[in-house]
């Protein structure tokens, strides 16, 4: 009888002496039996009641004769064959309800989207860390674009097993411009030692639980922030709701120290300097649109959107993290979206904020877009055909096609260490409307097409008229030199050789 006792004793204890291991216990129980709640309710009900007839005649003829062993295998039989429909019809249905719950902060509108500012790809941002590290041994284990400053920050684990993090990288990526600027934080690899998914007592998970239990995080929402010299790694935390439908809320964010290892966990996410907000959450969020109908339109996905995946966009294809074109500072995340099936066109805009306050669901939107936009290989196919002479060659190529605002898309073109130039479009690829190369730093360089009435017609009117305004750059006329004299001829080649001479030497 001790066994079984300490057994149960260590198990109610754990979350004082455990509280890693209890809450990832907790938290994988709580999903599955949501899952197998209905159906093992049902096995028992159906079991309870032959229990209970059983035991009835039992008492009524004084033993358990063989009608009643009879009727006792029926029901059994018969509560195992609704308990399996039950797990099954759970299963779907279930998964169903839980899309729902997460559709609880989503609305569909047909406004466009709002202006956002054009960014560097992610895959440039990622491809320019590596060079700007130096002699760090480490490797790569996150790359983040931070909104708040336009910059991206690298994460770099150090080598070893019982080891955390070495450096944290915070560098500028012009899209267009020459600026460079970085920023390199070490860690004090002696006390802040943990790190995501370390091993024993250098797993940041630990320090996490030490401190709040019953959250956990995704490791790709973890980034790094340099506070002067001091790294910071930001890690959004999410907790669970519900009994029958388990969904994710945010719950937060942990701070951990790359100086001193002191985990801090708050609620309060104004003095974050980057996304607060989940970023596997608000993907989760925008997943659960094909829910936005009934459930055989869910079933037979024939509602909801999917994330577009073709074209430039591979490995970065939802979820693009960009700031808001005004002066507020917002920053959001932003995926174009395809119909469920085989079609390409971009026909909606998911955006969900990057920052968040409280425990509830950031707001999803989904922008229906008018007139809808070709698929992003189409918008690729475009641009090779309307500006050869800048795309693509040698190492050159189309990155990343995002929404920028109202119904315009932006697609960069150059290699991973320079972006060159960008075009600007709006629209279905065969439409009459602008689509104008500009330099990476957004000066417009031509318009394979200028709709009338555009931006993009009136500045180049402008340069028209501009360039008619200007003075000749011919050199003056001199006249027949044969009616010169030698003197005079002389006098001229000494005076244009002092001219040549002097513009030389300046």
């Amino acid at each position: 009888m001790g066994v079984p006792a300490g057994v149960v004793v260590l198990v109610a204890c754990a979350p004082w002496y455990a509280p890693y291991y209890s809450t990832v216990l907790v938290w994988e129980l709580r999903k599955l039996f949501a899952w197998l709640a209905l159906p093992l309710l049902a096995l028992g009900l159906v079991a309870l009641v032959g229990i209970g007839r059983w035991l009835l005649r039992r008492a009524r003829g004084g033993g358990g004769g063989g009608g009643s062993g009879e009727a006792a295998g029926v029901l059994g039989c018969l509560g195992v064959l609704v308990g399996l429909a039950l797990a099954v019809w759970w299963l779907v249905y279930g998964a169903y309800l839980q899309d729902r719950g997460y559709m609880e902060a989503t609305e569909v509108v047909t406004e466009p989207v709002p202006v956002l500012a054009p960014r560097a790809p992610y895959l440039v941002g990622k491809a320019q860390a590596a060079p700007h590290l130096g002699d760090v041994t480490g490797e790569i284990s996150d790359i983040t674009y931070l909104p708040d400053s336009d910059r991206f920050s690298t994460l770099v684990e150090r080598s070893g097993w019982l080891s955390g993090y070495e450096v944290g990288l915070v560098q500028e990526v012009p899209l267009g411009g020459t600026g460079r600027a970085q920023q390199r934080c070490s860690f004090d690899v002696d006390v802040a030692d943990a790190r995501i998914s370390g091993w024993f007592g250098h797993n940041l998970g630990r320090k996490i639980s030490e401190q709040k239990r019953w959250v956990r995080f995704e490791a790709g929402d973890a980034y790094v922030t340099c506070s002067g010299d001091t790294p910071v790694v930001v890690v959004p935390l999410k907790r669970q709701t519900g009994f029958l439908v388990v969904t994710e809320r945010p719950a937060g964010v942990a701070l951990y120290d790359g100086r001193t290892g002191e985990v801090t966990v708050t609620t309060g996410t104004d003095t974050v300097p980057g996304p607060s907000y989940p970023l596997s959450l608000a993907a989760r969020q925008r997943e659960a649109v094909a829910a936005v109908g009934g459930f055989t339109d869910w079933w037979f996905e024939r509602s909801g959107w999917d994330a577009s995946e073709d074209g430039a966009n591979q490995g970065n294809d939802s979820e693009f993290t960009l700031r808001y074109g005004d002066a507020s500072g917002r920053s959001v995340y932003v995926t174009p979206l395809t119909p469920q099936g085989e079609a390409s066109s971009v026909v909606a805009v998911a955006t969900v904020p990057a920052r968040h306050q409280g425990g509830g669901l950031a707001p999803l939107t989904v922008h229906r877009l008018d007139p809808t936009w070709s698929s992003p290989k189409a918008i690729i196919a475009l641009i090779k055909a309307e500006y050869r002479d800048v795309c693509c060659y040698n190492d050159d190529r189309v990155f990343e096609v995002v929404p920028t605002g109202g119904t315009t898309w932006t697609a960069t073109i150059g290699s991973e260490q320079d972006i060159r130039y960008r075009v600007e479009g709006r629209g279905q690829v065969a439409g009459r409307e602008a689509t104008c190369l500009k330099a990476a730093d957004g000066t417009l360089v031509k318009c394979a097409f200028a709709a009338p009435g555009s931006p993009e017609e009136q500045e180049l009117k402008r340069r028209e008229e501009q360039a008619k305004g200007k003075p000749r750059t011919e050199p003056p006329d001199l006249g027949d030199l044969t009616a010169y004299t030698p003197e005079q001829l002389a006098e001229l080649n000494r005076r244009i050789s002092e001219e040549v001479n002097r513009r030389l030497k300046g």
